[in-house]
């Protein structure tokens, strides 16, 4: 009966359902001397715990917290400054806003800028056009291949 729910506890101990108490009956079951021979494997497991639990760190940890404090306060002014410079660079680009608009005055001057913006976006566009015939062959190359696979069907229904 003993060694059916030492089975059992086993069993739930690999699914990782057993609760402490249980995992404790297992310990103590596996550190005597009686143990069926079946279970031998399970010994070096157990035998580990009870090992571990006797072991301890004697090393002394020294903790240095004087220069944590300094790298914090350093890293507060770094931010503090940062948020400055990004604060009065923002207040130059407002007002230098308000005195330039963009804008252009002569109607023939802006005409000529218009032009010459459209004509830079005409070529970018005829350009990847270029680029765009080579689909063109893969095309003609797809509708091949869809006849090749028409001839593979009627091919297999005539073979049939």
């Amino acid at each position: 009966m003993v060694l059916n729910n030492i089975e059992q506890l086993i069993e739930k101990y690999e699914n990782g359902e057993t609760t402490l108490q249980e995992e404790q009956r297992l310990k103590d079951y596996f550190l005597q001397d009686n143990i069926a021979p079946h279970l031998e494997v399970y010994k070096p497991l157990f035998a580990y715990y009870k090992a571990n639990k006797q072991e301890t760190y004697t090393k002394a940890i020294t903790l240095k917290t004087k220069h944590t404090n300094v790298y914090k306060w350093l890293t507060v002014a770094a931010v503090a400054i940062l948020m400055l410079g990004f604060y009065f660079k923002s207040t130059q680009n407002i007002m230098s806003a308000d005195n330039d608009l963009g804008t252009i005055q002569d109607p023939q001057l802006a005409y000529k800028e218009v032009v010459k913006s459209l004509e830079l976006i005409s070529k970018s566009m005829n350009k990847g056009k270029a680029t765009m015939g080579y689909l063109e062959t893969y095309n003609k190359g797809l509708s091949t291949v869809g006849y090749i696979s028409e001839l593979e069907h009627s091919s297999n229904i005539i073979f049939k």
